[in-house]
């Protein structure tokens, strides 16, 4: 017991003393954590959009003027030409067009019916799903208003038999930053934990002191023990030190119980713990382990279900991600904080996670090699 505890004093102290690493643990997860939270969203806040209409009508007008009254849409071009508007998205200068054709309102008065064309740029598959649904809800809502102005008859809400009020559980009022928060942390908990691990120990070999400590009486296990336990210390701390941020900051709600979440992320940081010292055993410098750890974070990171669920992923996607530990704790911690979820609720990712840590543990000793 000594041994580890002297070689825990020399993993702090070798980590304290390093003016690279400090700024890595320390500062950079927190100016990610404040930053991605902003930026990683699917939010549409500004749609740019192109409006090309031919029947300059009192009608047409007031189509227009419903999109400028939203908060989401920005008319940035104006025109008598879908050539202009087509160009534009070209360009990459608009996000939509929006072609009211002659004869709208005519048409609209006189036959009650007319058309309206939405032209929406499908290069990014949600943004433009999300566009559609936000223009068909304005139209809608301006469709309404029409009959109402036309016929005189009273809303037609009112005429509902059956009155629906919604209500979101979990997250009210839809704030996409209490949904991304807790993804964002899972990221910064793995790097600190994972990237570091294997930095520290390649950085060992680099130097030479790993063959200093690999002729000493210090047992493989004692070695292990005190290489990973400190970045288990620091990884605590960050979510620790992020659910405080989130709280503070972005007021995201820990409805259930910190305890819980603490012991998950124990058996979380064995996975990654040893997914790291494994990535350090089969490579000889830091570069190496940049490459072999970009590799893996970037596969675990899109398949984890940060942005979208997993459960819309093809099924052979989701049969190759139970080999992800990013999937099991970003449900779990969202579970956790959001929902309030106890212990047999996330039992199903508990023994999974615990399985899956001793079994890359035990293969990243087993891979280790050192000569007493």
């Amino acid at each position: 017991m000594k041994k580890i505890i002297y070689i825990l004093q020399k993993e702090f102290t070798q980590i304290f003393r390093n003016k690279t690493m400090l700024p890595m643990i320390f500062g950079v997860p927190i100016f990610q954590l404040v930053l991605l939270v902003h930026a990683a969203t699917l939010e549409m806040k500004s749609i740019d959009m192109y409006v090309v209409d031919k029947d300059l009508s009192s009608m047409s007008h007031k189509l227009i003027n419903k999109f400028k009254g939203s908060p989401f849409y920005n008319i940035n071009g104006i025109s008598f030409s879908i050539e202009d508007g087509l160009e534009a998205v070209e360009k990459n200068k608009t996000d939509m067009i929006i072609q009211i054709p002659y004869g709208f309102e005519h048409d609209l008065i006189r036959e009650n019916r007319t058309e309206v064309q939405l032209l929406v740029d499908g290069i990014n598959g949600t943004a433009a799903s999300l566009i559609n649904a936000y223009s068909y809800s304005v139209i809608s809502d301006f469709n309404r208003n029409i009959i109402v102005d036309l016929t005189q008859m009273p809303a037609i809400a009112d005429l509902e038999p059956i009155h629906v009020e919604k209500s979101f559980w979990y997250n009210p009022e839809l704030n996409y930053k209490i949904y991304m928060l807790p993804g964002i942390l899972v990221i910064l908990v793995t790097l600190i934990s994972m990237f570091l691990t294997a930095m520290n120990i390649v950085r060992e070999k680099e130097i030479g002191t790993i063959e200093q400590l690999n002729v000493t009486p210090i047992r493989k296990y004692e070695f292990i023990i005190g290489k990973l336990v400190p970045f288990m210390i620091i990884a605590l701390f960050e979510l620790a030190f992020g659910l405080a941020i989130g709280k503070i900051f972005f007021h995201i709600p820990i409805v259930g119980s910190l305890a819980l979440l603490f012991g998950f992320t124990i058996v979380y940081l064995l996975v990654v713990l040893g997914i790291g010292l494994f990535i350090s055993t089969i490579s000889s410098t830091q570069q190496q382990v940049m490459f072999i750890a970009f590799f893996f974070m970037l596969v675990f990171i899109l398949m984890s279900g940060i942005f979208t669920p997993t459960e819309s992923m093809p099924i052979w996607a989701q049969r190759v991600n139970i080999i992800n530990p990013f999937y099991y704790f970003m449900r779990v911690i969202r579970m956790i904080l959001l929902k309030g979820s106890g212990f047999w609720d996330i039992s199903y990712e508990f023994f999974s996670l615990l399985i899956y840590g001793v079994i890359i543990l035990s293969l990243a000793v087993w891979k280790y090699r050192k000569v007493a």
